[in-house]
């Protein structure tokens, strides 16, 4: 029987097509650190876990082809054969929690087995240190299997080679939606054999470290904001003082440095409430504030940092997007079906969880838009009459019509919102002054901070 970290042609193939259908499915793909990885194992990537599916496929769109990486699964997934079999080939491994009966977790053993041989045999796993799947953006507290099969493998592998734990931060612009943005952050690699020596004396204490130094790596590598008390808060105080962050960084506007202000206002944010409870507390007041006027308004808080367009500007905005409108419903037509059969199918089925949204959108999209594609072609053809090795330019056509009109899709939302802008500001003055003055307030405290 073949192994499941083995590399059959027929998972190749499959991931020859995964990759670039994932990387396409955010608007921007960064990929920071990829000097850190490893050219061969054993290794365990270990990346933060906000977004199911989403989180494991980052790690296997940044390893090399011939890389095998089996991630470990929640065991209630493998209860049905069928979808057993599929998990396999796509190298997941079960594991069991209390939820999923005590009498199973005896059965975690022949993972714990499963996870040592595929470190032993040179190859990669995966396991999401955290344990579980939060929406919340920070780093939670990591669980001790990682550590445990970390330890056992280089006890069984020795001096030959030393085994490394690869800290993964994964940031995305949008947890439910696509066309948003996705960093990879790669940080630098935790070699196990280091920690061995103090692990021979007390296992327990070399736990303990390597855990606080996984832990302390992952929060440097992603937007960590640590609070119990004041997450919605800090949320709201990242998005508002981002772009003032970026430009007291001196920065420039983009995805990235974006991201690095966010990280640094998460930084001082998590100072602020541990070193001045009482600053904390005005800031939570100050954002929900923000908040309320912000709703009552019908503002996006990008609108904030951006000056109202002239009435001539914006009519040259609205003519400009008019004039594309063809482009826009040609798309759509296009797209329509393979687009939001996903969102059909994921309500059919009654998903509630919001953090697997994503993922099964882009797990039943890479069937939906081929299908679409290619049927919508062939009807095309068959009654027009055209030359059927068109075909073939027929179906980029589709999918390039598609990026075109989501595109001219966010420039029109982009303009509505700046057509509000101006009316609100015209219509509201006072709410509008008072939010602004919240706003500016909150930017006041997070920029003077230490």
């Amino acid at each position: 029987m073949s192994k499941i970290y083995d590399l059959p042609l027929s998972y190749r193939l499959t991931k020859k097509y995964i990759v670039p259908t994932y990387k396409h499915f955010y608007d921007e793909y960064i990929v920071l650190g990829k000097e850190n990885i490893p050219t061969e194992g054993p290794v365990i990537f270990a990346p933060n876990h906000l977004n199911a599916l989403m989180d494991a496929l980052a790690v296997v769109s940044i390893t090399p082809d011939d890389y095998s990486t089996v991630f470990l699964a929640r065991a209630d997934m493998f209860r049905k054969k069928t979808v057993a079999d599929f998990l396999r080939f796509a190298k997941l491994i079960p594991a069991f929690r209390v939820r999923d009966g005590i009498e199973n977790l005896g059965k975690n053993a022949e993972t714990f087995d499963k996870c040592v041989e595929v470190l032993e045999s040179n190859n990669a796993l995966g396991i999401m240190p955290e344990g579980n799947q939060e929406l919340e953006r920070k780093i939670r507290p990591l669980v001790k299997g990682i550590f445990r099969i970390a330890f056992s493998a280089q006890q069984k592998i020795g001096a030959v080679k030393n085994v490394k734990i690869i800290p993964i931060g994964i940031d995305m612009g949008d947890l439910f939606k696509f066309g948003k943005h996705i960093i990879i952050n790669v940080g630098k690699p935790i070699d196990v054999s280091e920690y061995m020596p103090e692990y021979t004396e007390n296992p327990v204490a070399a736990t303990n470290k390597i855990r606080n130094d996984l832990k302390n790596s992952l929060e440097n590598l992603v937007l960590n904001l640590n609070t119990e008390q004041y997450y919605p808060c800090f949320e709201t105080a990242t998005q508002v003082a981002n772009i003032s962050m970026l430009e007291k960084m001196k920065l420039k506007n983009n995805t990235l440095n974006r991201f690095y202000a966010r990280q640094e206002i998460g930084k001082r944010l998590v100072a602020i409430e541990r070193e001045t409870p009482a600053k904390a507390a005005e800031l939570n007041t100050l954002c929900s504030d923000f908040e309320n006027r912000r709703a009552e308004l019908n503002l996006h808080i990008k609108n904030f940092d951006t000056k109202p367009r002239e009435t001539t500007s914006n009519s040259l905005i609205g003519f400009g997007l008019a004039l594309l409108s063809p482009v826009f419903l040609i798309g759509l037509l296009l797209n329509f079906f393979p687009f939001f059969t996903p969102v059909f199918i994921r309500k059919m089925m009654k998903v509630k969880f919001e953090g697997f949204f994503t993922s099964l959108h882009y797990g039943i999209g890479i069937f939906s838009f081929p299908i679409f594609y290619l049927l919508q072609a062939i009807l095309f053809f068959s009654f027009t009459g055209f030359s059927w090795w068109l075909i073939w330019l027929f179906i980029p056509v589709e999918y390039f019509s598609g990026k075109w009109a989501f595109g001219l899709y966010k420039q029109f939302r982009k303009f509505i919102r700046r057509i509000n802008h101006s009316l609100v500001m015209r219509n509201k003055p006072e709410l509008y002054n008072k939010t602004l003055a919240i706003r500016n307030s909150i930017i006041d405290i997070v920029l003077n901070s230490k």
